[in-house]
């Protein structure tokens, strides 16, 4: 027989259990916002970008694995010079058989806003013919931007993400190694200048031309700061108007690209690797309805060597000539119909169906847009 402990017991499990479904059910049902397009996803500010450095130099402590001082002269020119900067003269003539020293070219991308002082990553690759540039120490080597003036100073040690063995006429080899990388490997020694405080206006570059997201762009800002504040100038640009201040320009912008946009649907495009054979589409392809055929055409050629031998005592030559057999085949392609699709997985659907490899569908595609079946834009690249 219960008790009236028990049976208090039992209604508070029950009223707990309850409770738990309630909250449970409250947390599947509440809506999960999407992450937002901002506006710094699809614009930038104009002038504040990073700036290509380049710059020539040498890397030594190679181990055997430098450049034939033979076939590469640009390499001891440079390693001559170095040493005249070192107070060490070389007589002349002297032909120098280094082979722990390779010529390599510096590259770097100097970022926005960079001070002298801070360390910025380099690249260095190898302009000879170096087998390897593994452990090796690249010489101080100034980077120079498309002025010519010296933005950044390099210098460190490699690392390159390979290895390498050879002996006897064999050899292996894991990834590449004429190349490596330096992180924080130069250091800035010239600031370039923006245009952050220049003028009563900024201009936000698209990163692709839409009339309508330069539209939502500036609907975006002006409800935000105000009407008047961006105006779209094309559908690549959008001017805005900025405080005085220059703190006060640094939260402007802070709060401008965190602003979320309502796209619209991009225009309809295919976009095919004509080297690898990808084909990407996005969700916008429709297609209309059509037949495609499609066979496989292979041609195949064998070439036979035929000897003819001489008579003996007839002083002739052995003469060899080559046969050649070709042979013609084509596969019978049915005659597909394809529905009108309207979404992308029944366009999908429908390519798959026909069978062909990406190579052929690359053809079959174009084929289908000339035949205006194909509603969306071919771009090849």
């Amino acid at each position: 027989m219960e008790t009236t402990s028990d049976n208090l017991r039992k209604t508070l499990l029950q009223a707990l259990i309850g409770l738990i479904a309630v909250i449970l059910s409250g947390v599947l049902c509440w809506p999960i916002d999407a992450h937002a397009t901002r506006i710094k996803e699809v614009a930038s500010v104009q002038g504040v970008r990073n700036n290509q450095l380049v710059g020539y130099g040498l890397v030594v402590g190679l181990d055997g694995t430098g450049d034939q001082t033979t076939s590469t002269p640009f390499t001891a020119q440079s390693l001559n010079a170095l040493l005249q900067q070192m107070g060490v003269t070389v007589p002349p003539g002297t032909n120098m058989q280094v082979k722990n020293v390779a010529a390599v070219m510096v590259t770097a991308q100097l970022p926005p806003f960079a001070q002298p002082g801070q360390p910025i990553d380099i690249n260095v690759s190898s302009m000879g013919n170096a087998k390897s540039l593994r452990g090796g120490t690249l010489i101080a080597t100034p980077l120079k931007g498309a002025d010519g003036q010296v933005y950044a100073l390099a210098q460190g040690n490699l690392i390159v993400g390979g290895a390498g063995a050879s002996a006897a006429g064999s050899k292996v080899q894991i990834n590449h190694l004429a190349a490596g990388r330096i992180p924080e490997g130069a250091t800035v020694e010239r600031a370039v200048a923006t245009p952050l405080m220049q003028g009563e206006f900024l201009q936000f570059d698209l990163n692709a031309n839409d009339y309508n997201t330069a539209r939502e762009v500036a609907r975006a800002i002006n409800r935000k700061m105000g009407d008047g504040t961006a105006q779209p100038l094309s559908g690549r640009t959008v001017r805005v108007r900025m405080p005085s201040s220059l703190d006060a320009r640094v939260g402007f912008l802070a709060d401008v690209e965190n602003l979320a946009l309502e796209l619209a649907a991009p225009a309809a495009k295919v976009v095919i690797n004509a080297r690898t054979g990808s084909v990407v589409m996005n969700q916008a392809v429709s297609l209309s309805a059509c037949a495609v055929a499609h066979g496989n055409l292979s041609v195949t050629i064998n070439s036979t060597p035929v000897i003819s031998q001489p008579a003996p005592f007839s002083r002739g030559e052995t003469v060899s000539r080559d046969r050649a057999d070709i042979t013609i085949k084509q596969e019978p392609g049915p005659l597909i119909q394809l529905p009108a699709s309207t979404k992308l997985a029944d366009v999908v659907k429908a390519l798959s169906a026909l069978g062909a490899t990406p190579q052929d569908l690359l053809a079959i595609l174009q084929a289908m847009k000339s035949a205006g079946a194909l509603n969306a834009e071919i771009e090849v690249i």
